[in-house]
C-alpha cells in the first residue's frame, strides 16, 4: 500500500475524483430541481444544461450554463496549479490533466457515465498550453456563433489546438510527445461520437 503515500499517485487520484464532479448536474438540480441526465443529450455540460433548462427559464440557463462551464474548467485548473505549485514534473502534470478529463468524462460518482470533456479539457491544456488553448477558443466561438452547433464547434476547436500545438511546440518541450494530448483528444472524441453521428446525417440540433 505504500504506493499510495505516493504524492504523484496521490495527484492522479485527486485530479479524478476532482474531475468527476458533475457541477452541471448538481447546478441544474440546486436552482432548477431538473435532473438534465433525463433530457436533451442526457449530458452533464454546460450544452445540455442550457438547452434543458432553457425551456422554462432561458435567463436562468444562461447563468447556469456559464457556471458550468467555468467549474467545469476550474476543477482541472485548481488540481494542477497545486501541484505545479509543489514542483512536480511537467510528466506528473499531464496525468494529472489526463486524469482530470476522464474524471469528468467517465465520473465515479455516477456510475462512470459523464460529459463531453470540452470544459475540464480546456482548463488544463489552458495551463499547459496557453497559447494553443488561446486558439482554440477563438475557433470555437466563431464556429459556434456562425454555425451555433456546439459539438462541431468543440470538435473544430480541438482539431485547431492540435494542429497549432504541432507548430508551436513541435518537440513538446519536457516530455518529447505529444501522447498526453491524443489521449485527451481521443477521449473527446470518443465521447463526441453520437454527435459525430448525428453531423454526418444532418440531425445534430442548434444551440439557440
Amino acid at each position: 500500500m505504500d504506493v499510495f503515500f505516493n504524492i504523484n499517485i496521490q495527484f492522479y487520484i485527486l485530479s479524478y475524483l476532482v474531475g468527476g464532479i458533475p457541477f452541471g448536474l448538481l447546478i441544474a438540480k440546486r436552482f432548477s430541481g431538473q435532473d438534465i441526465r433525463k433530457s436533451g443529450s442526457g449530458s452533464i455540460g454546460a450544452t445540455n444544461v442550457l438547452r434543458v433548462l432553457k425551456e422554462s427559464n432561458p435567463h436562468l440557463a444562461k447563468k447556469l450554463a456559464i457556471a458550468t462551464v467555468t467549474l467545469d474548467a476550474l476543477k482541472g485548473i485548481g488540481v494542477l496549479l497545486i501541484a505545479k505549485a509543489l514542483g512536480l514534473s511537467l510528466e506528473t502534470l499531464w496525468a494529472i490533466a489526463i486524469f482530470a478529463v476522464i474524471g469528468h468524462c467517465y465520473s465515479p460518482y455516477l456510475k462512470f457515465e459523464g460529459g463531453k470533456g470540452v470544459a475540464t479539457g480546456a482548463g488544463v491544456l489552458l495551463v499547459m498550453l496557453p497559447l494553443e488553448t488561446l486558439i482554440a477558443f477563438i475557433t470555437w466561438f466563431v464556429v459556434g456563433k456562425v454555425l451555433k452547433i456546439s459539438s462541431l464547434s468543440s470538435l473544430l476547436a480541438l482539431c485547431s489546438l492540435m494542429i497549432s500545438a504541432y507548430i508551436l511546440h513541435p518537440t513538446m518541450e519536457g516530455i518529447n510527445s505529444h501522447a498526453p494530448l491524443w489521449i485527451i483528444a481521443f477521449v473527446i472524441v470518443y465521447k463526441h461520437l453520437p454527435n459525430i453521428l448525428r453531423l454526418i446525417q444532418g440531425k445534430e440540433g442548434k444551440v439557440v
